[in-house]
């Protein structure tokens, strides 16, 4: 059944799509979508998203049923971190695909999470029911969830404020000085290979600020903090300065100690969507980084 909302505008001079992402529990990309598809009047005419409004416009919001879900629901083991009515947090482990793409809707971390909670289906997009931000297939450690519209909205909005905590455990080759640095470097679609990332000049913003742990032999550990979400970010700047991560088949060096790169989303902090509270969530250093660890000490 479709939903429906309707307001009246009390301020003059605002966006269309920003004043009602203030005020709606919607990201503002499903309001954008939502205005793009003919659902958002304005004093009864379908509007763009750049209108500047007027005090005392009617507003109204026309929410669709969402389509049926594609995917299908399995049975999965999760680690849970922490849940509340709001999010979960899940130790996400290495080799398991975050979210559906087109022609690959099965065995997911979205399909293990739909079969817990079968609500989910209904929010937002149809193929990333939740998902706020991600981590590569061979990335293990710490991400968040949400379980609701609202709690999508606010923590969307954090990361786009760049406001969360992301920390990083990585292990690069070679003997990597200073000791703390920043690598800020644009990327985007690689020219000669589209399926790959790479540093562009017309490539989208990205910052990596980063810190030795230790050095193990001919290896740097590393604790790395990505400002920005860019895909592939951590393995595309170490490989762009030098000093490919260990293990990445795609970027980095290929390694005897390791079947996946040497990446581990170990700590993410963030504010409840409910509270307001700050809390961050850590996820250890899983078994094969560890043995990989001891092996080239």
């Amino acid at each position: 059944m479709a939903k429906e909302y309707n307001l009246i505008a009390n301020e003059a001079g605002e966006r269309l799509d920003r004043y009602l992402g203030q005020r709606l529990e919607l990201s503002r990309t499903h309001i954008q979508k939502l205005i793009a598809d003919g659902f958002v009047t304005v004093n009864g005419q379908i509007a763009k998203a750049g209108l500047k409004l007027n005090i005392g416009d009617r507003l109204r919001v026309v929410l669709p049923p969402p389509p049926p879900s594609p995917l299908t629901p399995e049975a999965m083991p999760l680690d849970i971190i922490y849940e509340d009515d709001d999010l979960l947090v899940i130790d996400k482990p290495a080799g398991l695909t975050v979210h559906p793409a087109p022609g690959h809707t099965a065995h997911t971390l979205v399909n293990a999470i739909l079969a817990r909670f079968p609500r989910l289906a209904a929010l937002g997009d149809s193929l990333r029911p939740g998902i706020v931000h991600r981590l590569d297939r061979d990335t293990s450690g710490v991400m968040v969830v949400a379980k609701n519209s609202s709690a999508q909205a606010k923590l969307t909005e954090q990361f786009r404020a760049r406001s969360v905590a992301k920390a990083y455990l990585v292990l690069v080759k070679g003997h990597l000085t200073p000791e703390n640095g920043v690598i800020e470097a644009p990327i985007g679609r690689d020219p000669r290979d589209r399926k790959k990332m790479a540093v562009v000049a017309k490539g989208r913003e990205a910052r990596t600020e980063y810190r030795v742990k230790k050095y193990i032999g001919d290896y740097t550990l590393l604790e790395v903090f990505p400002e920005t979400g860019r895909t592939h970010q951590i393995r595309v700047h170490f490989a762009a300065i030098g000093y490919p991560v260990v293990g990445d088949k795609v970027y980095g060096v290929r390694s005897p100690f390791l079947s996946r790169q040497f990446v581990h989303a170990a700590r993410l902090g963030f504010k409840l969507p409910s509270s307001g509270k700050y809390m961050e969530f850590k996820s250890e250093l899983p078994p094969d980084l560890a043995q990989a660890l001891r092996d080239i000490a």
